[in-house]
Parts: structure tokens; C-alpha cells; sequence
């Protein structure tokens, strides 16, 4: 009998499901004009965002809302006519508000009202706050003659939308709030259009102020690797000049010091530079997908940030670009170093083994002429012991004669005296040759 395949006959991997899931993530929000959409992000990481999260569910809980599972990184409720879409990322969390809709009249740009900001305060944040902004949808075709009414016309950017009858303006510039303020004009959109296309323009906000936060990284950074690359040729200049074991060693100090300290620098900045060069490809990416074409002269939103954040984005480039070619200098001088310092340790230790070569020549001849005069100090002592045992023998009885048995006497003990002498010392030799080839 057929039937269908199912893939529960198979071993499914962990992760499947999660992966398939990303997909469908972050679905876009059905948004109609009027509507006004609040975006702040927090900073935090570990037990911050940890802490944060769990604020989060609490006040899901307390409104009567399912608070997000466990391990997702996304979540969205609505409480009466306010939407709240929460996103944690690797470094902040986003809390995008979504206030009034199709049945709401319109409002002054960036009223927010009262009930919607007592609902905004408490949810409270640990984190740090580093982006807030102030978007407003509008139906209207007159979007120059509005955006020209709400910002400052020397930072005013405008852009048509690629994917319909819409413009994006902003000037980039915080309010009396604090908010960076945006207007959407929408002139025919549909619901799921406007809905992707507001998303995107929060997330280029987003994500261009978090990549420019390596900009006061590098700018920190600047002094210290500034140093450290004139030293460094000051290093080199004195090693051209360097003679000496005692000066080379301080040199070589030195130069291990210049290195901590840029990788320290580096290490600490290795995160922050990452982050902000992906960030600039995120901005990037999503401008090329809603922008359209340019508007009255004004600048487009591609092109206005360019000026301000390519030199940024270039400045951190340019920081992290100098820290790993001083790194690899610094490797490079030291190794050099090390190597004449190197040098000099084996010129003196094999100066140290000629001297102890020359004083153990000079101890064996010095051990020869000591051994002479030993095998005659001895032989004198022998034979005066010898010529009183001659005496003894004579006054005893016997027939000897003293002086003569004490003079044939005197070449036999020195013969004797120098032969165990000799074997004594060939004896040691041969022990210390042996317990040289052991070492």
C-alpha cells in the first residue's frame, strides 16, 4: 500500500526548526495613515539584557498579554490601541510603539498623548538608551511643502520610495525631546508596503547610529597608536646604533610593551569596529531598497549620509588597518631583536667557555706540578720512616747497614709513590669522562 512521505521516519536536526523559522521572524506590521511609530534602543548585554528581558515580561504579564517564550528574540502585543513590537539583538533591545491607526484622527506631529506615554514609562529599561525616534505617517502628495514645514532646510534630506507613491524626509536632528523625528508621506501605499517600508526607515536610523559608535572608539584610540607608531621608528633608529647585550635587552622591553599595549587596544576594539562596518552594510542595504530617485534638488537619503558617515566608517577602517600593520611591525622589530640579542648570548657564552677552557688548562698544570712535589714530599716522608726502621734493625742485630738500605730504599718508594699517584689520577679522569657523556 502507498502512502504519502513523512519526514518523521528521519532523524530531523536540532536546529531545523529554528532555522526555518528565521525566515518568518520579522514579519512587517500592516500599517494605515495616520499613525505615529516611537523606536528606542537600549544597549545591554549578559545580565543587562537579561534583566531587561524579564522587565519586559512583566510587563507583558501585568497588561494581560502572553509574554514571549523562552529563547525567542522577538515578540509583539497590543494593548487597546497601542502595538508594541519587542526585538533583542547581540548588543540592545528595540521596543518599536505603534500608536493610532485608520481610526484615529490626526494628530500635531509628535503629539503622543497622554495614556500612550504613561504606558511608555512604565516599561522601564536598565540599559542604556541610544536611539529614539519620533515617526510620523502622513496621507498627503504634498510631502516637499510638509517636510520643508517640519525641519531645518540646510539638513533636510528627501527621497522617493522605489516601491510606490512615497516620500521619506528627515533632517537627522534631535527635537526638544531628544527624538530624532521622521516623516513618512504616503500617497497610496498599501497596508503591507507602508508597513515594510516604515520598518526599514526605523532600521536605518538604528543602525546608522550604532555604527557610528566606532567612531569615538577610533577617535580614543588615535593618540595611543600614534605613539606607539613614533616610537616604534625611534626604536628602530636606536637599534641601528645599539651596541651591547645590556642595551639590546632594554630595547627588546620596550618594544614587548609597545605591543601589549596596542593589543590591548586592538582587542578592546576588535567587537566595536566589527559591529560598526556590518551595521554600515545593514544602512546600506536597506537604502538601496527604498530609495527611488531624488526629490527637488534636496539631497537623498544615500547621499546625505554618505557625507557624514563614510568619513566614520573610513576613520574606523583606517584604525583598525593601522593597528594590525603596527602589529605586525612590532612582531617583525622585535623578532630582529631577538635575534641579535640572541647573537650576543652565544658570542658571550662562548667567550665564557674559552676562559673556563683556559683556567682548566692552567689547573692541570698546575695539578701536575703539585703532583710532584707531592710524590717528593711523600717519598721524603716514606723514607725517613723506612731509614728509622733500618736503625731499628741494625740496633737489634741485625746486619744492615742503615744509610745504604736507606739510599737503595729511595728510588723504589718514588717509583711507587709516583705509580699509585698515577693510577689514582687516571682512575679520575676516567670517571669524569664518563659522567660527562651521561649529561
Amino acid at each position: 500500500m502507498n502512502r504519502d512521505l513523512d519526514l518523521a521516519e528521519f532523524e530531523l536536526h536540532p536546529q531545523r526548526g529554528a532555522v526555518l523559522a528565521e525566515v518568518h521572524a520579522r514579519p512587517f506590521t500592516r500599517l494605515t495613515a495616520p499613525v505615529t511609530v516611537l523606536r528606542f534602543a537600549f544597549l545591554g548585554q549578559g545580565e543587562v539584557a537579561a534583566a531587561d528581558r524579564q522587565e519586559f515580561v512583566a510587563f507583558c504579564i501585568s497588561h494581560g498579554q502572553a509574554p514571549p517564550e523562552a529563547g525567542t528574540k522577538h515578540h509583539q502585543v497590543t494593548i487597546d490601541a497601542t502595538q508594541l513590537r519587542w526585538e533583542q539583538h547581540s548588543e540592545f533591545s528595540t521596543f518599536t510603539w505603534i500608536l493610532g491607526g485608520s481610526e484615529t484622527p490626526a494628530r500635531r506631529f509628535g503629539e503622543i498623548g497622554e495614556e500612550p506615554a504613561a504606558l511608555i514609562r512604565s516599561l522601564r529599561q536598565s540599559g542604556q538608551l541610544l536611539v529614539a525616534v519620533k515617526l510620523e505617517v502622513e496621507q498627503t502628495s504634498a510631502a516637499l511643502e510638509r517636510a520643508q514645514q517640519l525641519f531645518e532646510r540646510g539638513s533636510l534630506a528627501v527621497a522617493a520610495v522605489r516601491s510606490g507613491p512615497a516620500v521619506v524626509a528627515s533632517d537627522f536632528r534631535t527635537d526638544d525631546q531628544g527624538f530624532v523625528r521622521i516623516l513618512v508621506c504616503n500617497d497610496g501605499l498599501s497596508p503591507g508596503r507602508l508597513g515594510a517600508l516604515v520598518q526599514r526607515v526605523l532600521e536605518i536610523e538604528t543602525y546608522r547610529t550604532l555604527a557610528l559608535l566606532g567612531l569615538p572608539a577610533a577617535l580614543e584610540l588615535a593618540p595611543s597608536v600614534d605613539h606607539i607608531g613614533r616610537r616604534l621608528v625611534e626604536v628602530l633608529e636606536e637599534m641601528q646604533r645599539a651596541e651591547g647585550l645590556k642595551l639590546n635587552n632594554h630595547l627588546l622591553t620596550e618594544l614587548t610593551a609597545l605591543a601589549a599595549s596596542l593589543e590591548k587596544g586592538a582587542a578592546g576594539s576588535l567587537f566595536r569596529f566589527g559591529a560598526s562596518r556590518a551595521y554600515n552594510e545593514i544602512v546600506q542595504a536597506r537604502l538601496a531598497v527604498i530609495e527611488g530617485g531624488e526629490i527637488a534638488g534636496y539631497p537623498t537619503w544615500s547621499s546625505f549620509l554618505a557625507r557624514r558617515m563614510a568619513p566614520a566608517m573610513r576613520t574606523c577602517a583606517t584604525m583598525e588597518d593601522r593597528q594590525a600593520d603596527l602589529s605586525i611591525k612590532l612582531a617583525r622589530a622585535a623578532d630582529l631583536l631577538r635575534t641579535r640579542v640572541d647573537v650576543e648570548l652565544e658570542e658571550q657564552n662562548r667567550d665564557l667557555l674559552r676562559s673556563m677552557n683556559d683556567r682548566t688548562r692552567l689547573q692541570l698544570r698546575l695539578q701536575s706540578t703539585v703532583e710532584g712535589l707531592s710524590v717528593a714530599a711523600i717519598g721524603y716522608y716514606v723514607v725517613s720512616l723506612f731509614g728509622y726502621l733500618a736503625k731499628g734493625a741494625h740496633d737489634g742485630g741485625l746486619h744492615v747497614e742503615p744509610s745504604l738500605a736507606t739510599a737503595i730504599f729511595v728510588p723504589i718508594a718514588v717509583a711507587a709513590i709516583w705509580i699509585v699517584t698515577r693510577n689514582i689520577r687516571r682512575r679520575h679522569l676516567k670517571h669524569d669522562e664518563i659522567s660527562g657523556a651521561h649529561d
